[in-house]
């Protein structure tokens, strides 16, 4: 620095000696500038070094790196060429920047980003007073991090030289490890104090740091260690005897704390000590080694996480509050506040810890002003700062008199409003404060504790014009304020410009005039109010009609557009409709003309309902043969089927004698169903099955009439017990398809018999899990189901071919554990599946109405409508012609109710005789 202060000072010699060698000194002032520009940067990258035991002796000397860029300095000095050009821009092009930092910061003190980049371009410049200066005013406003503080620090460091800077290093640390816990800048502090041992009471202030450090972060249990371990050296360096025992002291007190690599500590103790370890030693290790293992997950969960890690360390507070040891909880709380420091909530919940639980002056108020100062827009970490005060009794040093007190008060609100104005407004064009909050509280202070109505009508006046006079709740508050510290004549001025200005809610202050000037004014005064009210509340009743008018219209433009719309697909629905319907009337129009009116023999051949079922005609014989079926009916075969072996079995199977079912046995029968169809000797494969219940005397499985099996059948046994057993086997998976079980009843005489075997009512120790993955097997949800209690039963919900539904039944030993389990398993996530969980209760069952009970209103009982093959057509219109239909006689009713029926039918009368096509042609064209 000295020599760049005399390079500098023989630059004005320099530019004042004119004549031939101004050229040459011009040079040599430039080569210069550019060494000093070489210096500084040496002493801005010095400053990154950790400085070690023997930094003393480099502060002698020049390192080999400083001797590295004075040669830098000597080959520009030399040759001056591009190195020169090329610091001149960079330096020119800094100043320029520094210069429009230090005015954005004349403008606004309160950005964080302009101070940083302030002070890293003075640092690089070498403007080390600059720095200084500019570190200090940012310091003032924000608390600094980890990174700047020790940045400072080691540039403080390395211009140190006498005892007087040692200090101020000393206060700088001070400064430093009060705005956040961080354990690398108390190692700087505790590796600087060893520095200033020579010194007055030097030994004394090395172990009153590393105490305090080991009191802050010594629980730390990744970054304590290293504290631990330098003041373990810093003890084992000073050769005495009093010393060893502060040695044993401290690998005691370590070995009791839960810490990373503990088992390395206490093998280096073990090594050190030359007596055996004590008992109690290893007790309170062994029990910090359980409690360390307590803590890994949550230490492991933030090393794995990315910062800031609100969550983790949030996991992390819970579990130490749990605990409850408060040398701990303060340490979390602070490490989380390292990366989270700009979140009003962690601030807010820290605080009210250590007011509610700790109580000690310095340590919350000290919280207090930090959270402040990271947050200082939060409202309620002001107010909890100020009670914290106050519950202290802490005294208001720049307080002196009540109107300073006054002043201060003032100057905060009007701070408050600028920064609410310039802060929040501006940027997020959004009130801050839109209900006014501060200024009521400060027209309140000034009416009530001031005496001053003038300055809180003011204020309030303020408020009406930020948009809040149309709120009757803000009339009613600036009344109440005049009625308790003001008079009658403003309270009614403030009434009568509340009727006129309210639109939320104006007849309370209608009501609220009418009640003043009914208690306090005169007759002249009440006219008055009655008329503005009544004027006022017209106005607004008329303005309200004519609102819900325009509602009512547009709810009715809404509707009759929906109407539209309704009816739009309506039509586009029916039109659909008759397009489908007109294709088949049309073919069947063309049908009609093609046949012949005056063929009398021959008749319309019934529609087909299956191919194989029909009757070939007489030239197709030939090629098919007709064999009768189980039941009796012709079906129709091919000869020559694709394989001759498959036509073989088919063969044997429809030569069979039909078997009737006997239903004095349905006792001893069960029968089966579900089975693949593709299953080949069905009686063969069922009875060894079927065998393990007790002895099987006939299988019979049902074919149809082309001699497929129809996946059922009847398993008669000898045995009433056997075929009860065989009812178990009900689900049973019979190749990769569930088999049903059930009882053998004859549906024509019981035709409402049901077999299911589950209930359908509540059963609050089953539960019903639906959401349920497709490829979850009953073992994985058993062992799910496992951890909340003992299941009884599981049962996994599948459709006929025996694929997984997603549902399952779950049932437990009692009611307790199935609620457990719901509370717990409730939206659990099962293969990314989110499963819901409740109560088995299945919904009622809706029986439908039999057919054959429906009553016409008034009549006797309509027997069941029948149709066709096709079930219910889609028009249902009557294709008889109309002189062909005979209305039914209506049945002779007695007086006192239904006539007897007649004793024989006569059901000759009542049929039509059959016609033919030529028939209807006749009656068609007698017309």
């Amino acid at each position: 620095m000295a020599t760049a202060a005399a390079t500098s000072a023989s630059e004005p010699e320099a530019e004042s000696k004119p004549g031939p060698k101004a050229d040459g000194e011009e040079d040599e002032v430039k080569a210069a500038r550019t060494r000093r520009k070489v210096l500084s940067r040496a002493v801005a990258a010095a400053t990154y070094k950790t400085m070690g035991p023997g930094w003393d002796q480099q502060e002698e000397g020049v390192s080999e790196s400083d001797g590295d860029e004075y040669a830098m300095a000597s080959s520009a000095e030399s040759s001056p060429g591009e190195y020169e050009w090329e610091y001149d821009e960079e330096e020119e092009k800094n100043q320029l920047e520094i210069e429009r930092l230090e005015e954005q910061l004349s403008i606004n003190v309160y950005d964080y980003n302009c101070h940083v980049d302030l002070i890293r371009l003075l640092r690089l410049e070498g403007e080390l007073t600059k720095v200084r200066m500019a570190r200090q005013k940012m310091s003032e406003i924000f608390p600094l991090t980890e990174e700047l503080w020790l940045e400072w620090l080691h540039d403080e460091i390395s211009m140190a030289q006498d005892g007087l800077d040692r200090e101020h290093v000393y206060d700088l640390f001070e400064k430093a490890v009060k705005d956040y816990i961080c354990p690398n800048i108390w190692l700087e502090y505790g590796q600087y104090s060893v520095g200033g041992i020579g010194q007055k009471g030097g030994l004394e202030k090395v172990r009153s740091v590393f105490e305090r450090a080991l009191s802050s972060v010594g629980l730390h249990m990744t970054k304590g260690l290293a504290l631990w371990e330098a003041y373990r050296e810093f003890e084992s360096a000073i050769v005495e005897a009093a010393r060893l025992e502060k040695v044993h002291s401290l690998f005691r007190r370590q070995l009791a704390i839960p810490l990373y690599d503990m088992e390395a500590t206490f093998a280096e103790y073990e090594e050190w000590s030359e007596d055996p370890i004590p008992e109690s030693v290893i007790q309170n290790y062994n029990k910090a080694l359980q409690q360390l293992e307590k803590y890994k997950p949550y230490e492991e969960a933030l090393l794995q996480a990315e910062a800031p890690r609100l969550a983790e360390y949030q996991a992390y507070i819970d579990f130490e509050m749990k605990i409850g040891d408060p040398a701990r909880i303060q340490l979390i709380f602070e490490r989380a506040l390292v990366e989270n420091c700009l979140v009003p909530d962690l601030w807010i919940r820290y605080s009210q810890y250590l007011d509610r639980q700790l109580k000690v002056k310095d340590l919350v108020l000290s919280v207090h002003n930090r959270a402040v100062r990271n947050c200082p827009w939060t409202v309620a970490l002001w107010s909890r700062y100020l009670l914290a005060m106050e519950r202290h009794g802490v005294d208001h040093q720049v307080i002196s008199d009540s109107s300073k007190e006054l002043e201060e008060l003032r100057a905060a609100f009007t701070r408050a409003l600028e920064y609410l104005k310039q802060e929040v407004e501006e940027r997020f064009n959004e009130s801050g404060d839109p209900s006014c909050v501060i200024m009521q509280n400060w027209a309140r202070i000034e009416a009530r504790l001031c005496n001053n109505m003038q300055k809180a009508r003011e204020l309030w006046d303020s408020i009406m014009t930020r948009g809040n006079a149309k709120y009757a709740n803000m009339w009613l508050e600036y009344y109440n304020l005049e009625r308790a510290h003001g008079d009658t004549q403003h309270c009614r001025k403030a009434l009568h410009r509340a009727v006129q200005c309210t639109s939320d809610y104006p007849e309370h202050v209608c009501e609220v005039l009418l009640t003043m000037e009914r208690t306090e004014g005169s007759l002249e005064d009440w006219d008055i109010a009655v008329q503005k009210t009544e004027t006022r509340l017209a106005r607004v009743n008329e303005q309200r009609m004519k609102a819900a008018e325009k509602e009512a219209a547009l709810v009715q433009q809404e509707e009759e557009k929906a109407e539209q719309r309704k009816r739009a697909r309506a039509e586009k629905k029916a039109l659909k409709k008759k397009k489908k319907i007109r294709g088949p009337e049309k073919r069947g129009a063309d049908e009609d003309d093609e046949k012949e009116w005056g063929d009398d023999e021959e008749e319309q051949p019934s529609k087909r309902r299956r191919v194989e079922n029909s009757i070939p005609a007489a030239g197709e014989t030939q090629n098919v043969e007709v064999a009768a079926g189980p039941a009796g009916k012709c079906a129709a075969i091919d000869v020559e089927p694709p394989s001759k072996q498959k036509e073989k079995a088919a063969s044997l199977k429809r030569d069979m004698p039909k078997v009737l079912h006997d239903s004095s046995k349905d006792s001893i029968t069960v029968f089966v169903s579900n089975l693949p169809y593709s299953m080949q000797e069905p009686d063969v494969k069922l009875r060894p099955l079927f065998e393990a219940c007790g002895e099987v005397v006939q299988i019979r499985p049902i074919f149809s009439n082309r001699g497929d099996f129809r996946g059922y059948c009847y398993v008669e046994f000898k045995e009433e017990k056997s075929a009860l057993q065989a009812l178990e086997m009900d689900r049973k998976s019979v190749e990769g398809r569930p088999m049903f079980v059930s009882p053998c009843v004859d549906k024509s005489k019981n035709p409402d018999f049901k077999v299911f075997r589950y209930s359908t009512s509540l059963e609050k120790h089953k539960l019903f899990i639906s959401g349920l993955p497709f490829s979850c097997t009953k073992e994985e949800l058993e062992e799910i189901c496992k951890a909340h209690g003992t299941v009884k039963d599981l049962r996994l919900v599948t459709n006929r071919a025996g694929k997984p539904k997603g549902l399952a039944y779950v049932e437990y030993e009692n009611e307790s554990q199935a609620s457990q389990a719901v509370m717990k398993m409730d939206g659990m996530t099962i293969k990314e599946n989110v499963i819901k969980v409740a109560i088995s209760n299945p919904p009622q069952r809706k029986v439908p109405e039999k057919p054959e009970t429906r009553k016409a209103p008034g009549g006797p009982m309509l027997l069941p409508q029948t149709y066709g093959a096709r079930g219910k057509g889609r028009t249902q219109l009557s294709l008889l012609p109309r002189a062909l239909q005979r209305p039914g006689a209506a049945a002779p009713q007695a007086e006192n109710g239904p006539a007897a029926a007649p004793a024989v039918a006569a059901p000759a009368a009542t049929e039509a005789p059959k016609m033919s096509n030529a028939d209807f042609a006749k009656l068609f064209l007698r017309k």
